[in-house]
């Protein structure tokens, strides 16, 4: 990535922060659009953010993708060769409370990328999905070829017209196009509303977590160095322009457009990811077993074989080692134990 542009939408996010730091890592020049909204403590993401505004080639923008012209601004003014979609309203039971918001951010937001990117295409163009897609489906693992018609959210609802949207559009204007889909990111620097942030902090203050499903779920828990490692590498992999001149039996056959799981690929019992905090809080977990909520599924597994093939990487940080991490991290941000100044991109 030496010396390329490469926009990056929710730069200040979870996952947007770990994959700036690693494309600044590797000598690109990132571009860093984010809106900084209150879906949780704003100061969290200005504490990520400040440790990417610190070097030379990451400049900070500040608003929506939903914002009429901006993206199309900023296609113009610095001509990106990448860019990696992951702006847009997450939450899966966030999307049941305030669905508009999820029409906004990913409908909306994701359209006016798309008309950017129709004016001013890039090498290659990276978008954000969700294994929520994947909705009622029961025989795993999951797979890209899996039919995705029954959504169980309004989430992996937006998710999935965003992977037809960009279909069209990789179509009608020949944009390389490449949706991957995320499987239960955790790490530091994470979001406060996910469980490994909701289960860690509980246990720390001695009060009760909330186990959904009476605990009968898997998950297919991904670290996220893992997660943007993959995604970088699936930078280079780019859509050819048709299926004709193509033996890649993955991608559309009508487009330069395709769409990649990107999981650990080996699920765990959330009892035993539960039983990974603990451990690495010193502290057992006073538990309340709850009925599943609605949105949610009882288990996530991604066939990464795809991943594999495309990029001959498979993310594969072990789910203690991991959580082991993230729990170090959240002491140091949140209770002081460590000094916060450690590197924390990855294990």
């Amino acid at each position: 990535m030496e010396d390329k542009a490469i926009l990056v939408t929710g730069a200040a996010g979870f996952i947007g922060f770990h994959l700036s730091q690693m494309l600044l890592g590797q000598g690109g020049r990132v571009i860093g659009l984010d809106n900084h909204n209150d879906y949780y403590d704003p100061a969290l993401k200005a504490a990520r953010e400040a440790q990417l505004i610190s070097d030379e080639n990451y400049v900070s923008i500040k608003g929506g993708v939903e914002d009429p012209g901006l993206l199309m601004g900023l296609f113009e003014t610095y001509r990106p060769d990448y860019v990696i979609h992951l702006a847009g309203q997450a939450g899966v039971r966030y999307s049941i409370e305030n669905p508009r918001s999820y029409t906004q951010a990913n409908l909306v937001g994701s359209f006016e990328l798309l008309e950017a990117a129709r004016a001013f295409p890039p090498a290659h163009l990276l978008m954000a999905s969700t294994s929520s897609v994947y909705g009622a489906n029961t025989q795993m693992p999951y797979r890209e070829t899996d039919k995705v018609d029954l959504p169980m959210s309004y989430y992996a609802a937006t998710k999935k017209a965003t992977e037809a949207m960009s279909h069209s559009y990789a179509h009608l204007f020949d944009i390389p196009i490449t949706m991957f889909r995320f499987f239960t990111v955790y790490g530091p620097w994470g979001r406060p509303d996910m469980a490994p942030h909701l289960f860690t902090q509980a246990i720390l203050d001695g009060k009760p977590i909330k186990v959904f499903n009476n605990g009968d779920m898997m998950r297919d828990f991904t670290y996220v160095t893992d997660l943007v490692r993959a995604i970088v590498m699936l930078c280079h992999a780019v859509p050819e322009a048709t299926a004709k001149e193509s033996r890649d039996a993955s991608q559309s056959p009508v487009a330069p457009w395709r769409v990649v799981n990107i999981g650990n690929g080996a699920p765990v019992q959330l009892m035993a990811f539960i039983n990974a905090i603990e451990q690495a809080c010193g502290k057992t977990a006073e538990k309340t077993m709850l009925p599943m909520q609605p949105g949610d599924v009882p288990a996530t597994w991604a066939d990464t074989s795809l991943l594999q093939d495309l990029t001959g990487y498979a993310p594969k940080t072990d789910v203690n080692e991991g959580v082991e991490s993230y729990v170090a991290w959240h002491r140091a941000y949140y209770d002081g134990y460590n000094d916060l100044s450690s590197n924390w991109r990855g294990i």
